[in-house]
């Protein structure tokens, strides 16, 4: 018998190897709160990527005192089941404030896609009922705002608020999709959210594309491939979040 980091082992059997992905925590907000700036919003956002629909921001607020829950993570590591769990623990916690904040389609392609974020990054901050003292963003870009602001590469994989906030864009933007999405059922939009998979690229040079696609998006597709162009056909406007 052997003793490892206060524990007994067998001779020859190795430890059982640290998960590879540890969980985001909250040691950006407690720095943070005992440097005076507190509380802290987590941002993040979902949709960049994506052919069709709006893209999404979320911000939350993460009370310090909460037990965080445990498949709280970067919405992209997590399944449809374990994000929609996560969101109603989120969505049902007391203290906690988020807000949800919408770049619509016709934003994506007005302003790109990047200006686009920043827009529904700080449409997201300014609907939380609580004013931040500080605001945490996933990446390298953050949207001016009136508070102080911090970029975090990873972010959504090592900041609790900023997991939370990817976990709530991801929900509701996968909602609002499939809500949508059954005007257009030759789309299939509940099933790829939008995303250029390749049964949504064949829909697209099969019937055109409808209101919902961005503009800006379908360079990939020739004019001889798109039998019409319904730009004009009326704006989408976003609906609320959860």
């Amino acid at each position: 018998m052997a003793l490892q980091n206060g524990f007994v082992r067998k001779e020859g059997i190795p430890p059982k190897s640290r998960s590879r992905r540890p969980a985001p925590d909250r040691r950006y907000e407690r720095l943070l709160a005992r440097q005076g700036l507190a509380p802290t919003a987590g941002v993040d956002e979902v949709g960049r990527g994506s052919l069709a629909g709006p893209l999404v921001a979320a911000a939350v607020i993460l009370p310090l005192r909460i037990r965080l829950h445990p498949w709280l993570d970067d919405s992209k590591r997590l399944d449809s089941r374990r994000r929609l769990s996560v969101c109603d623990w989120l969505v049902g916690l007391p203290g906690v404030a988020y807000g949800i904040g919408f770049a619509s389609v016709e934003e994506i392609d007005r302003w790109n896609v990047l200006g686009a974020t920043m827009l529904a990054m700080s449409r997201a901050v300014l609907a939380l009922a609580e004013k931040p003292g500080v605001v945490l963003v996933d990446g390298r870009e953050a949207p001016p705002l009136e508070m102080p602001v911090r970029a975090i590469v990873g972010g959504d994989r090592r900041c609790a608020s900023i997991a939370a906030a990817s976990v709530l864009a991801k929900v509701t933007r996968d909602r609002w999709m499939t809500e949508v999405g059954r005007d257009h059922p030759r789309f299939g939009f509940a099933r790829h959210k939008g995303y250029g998979t390749d049964d949504h690229w064949e829909a697209l040079r099969r019937y055109g594309p409808t209101p919902l696609h961005r503009r800006s998006f379908l360079g990939r597709l020739s004019e001889e491939a798109i039998p019409h162009l319904p730009w004009d056909d009326g704006a989408i406007e976003p609906r609320g979040g959860p």
